[in-house]
């Protein structure tokens, strides 16, 4: 069993930027295919990005396709998170999660199995 653990959330100002970063202990992150998610108050947790395996692929949601940019070092067992040009839209808990048997990215959260605790990002307009 892994665990996640994000950190890099934060205040911050609009057009500004952030780093979150997904560290994993217990099992090597490399066998996993990695997401992030996001929830603001009062809203569904919803889909931001995922990574596959190796690297080779990532998706993103169509809101921030051109603003946040998902890698993974698996030699350091760490996802990232990259968010340029933040909006007051983007603020929310964000998570990382695993998922352990897929072998395609899935945008459904049902769809992962290993979940961090969360960072909150706060955008000031």
């Amino acid at each position: 069993q892994v665990q996640l653990v994000e950190s890099g959330g934060g205040l911050v100002q609009a057009g500004g930027s952030l780093r979150l970063s997904c560290a994993a202990s217990g099992r090597t992150l490399a066998i996993y295919i990695i997401a992030w998610f996001r929830q603001a108050p009062g809203k569904e947790r919803e889909f931001v990005a995922a990574i596959t395996r190796s690297a080779g692929s990532a998706y993103y949601k169509d809101s921030v396709k051109d603003r946040f940019t998902i890698s993974r070092d698996n030699a350091k067992n760490t996802v990232y998170l990259q968010m340029n040009i933040l909006k007051p839209e983007d603020t929310a808990v964000y998570y990382c999660a695993a998922d352990a048997t897929s072998a395609f990215i899935r945008r459904g959260g049902n769809d992962y199995d290993y979940w961090g605790q969360g960072t909150q990002v706060t955008v000031s307009s």
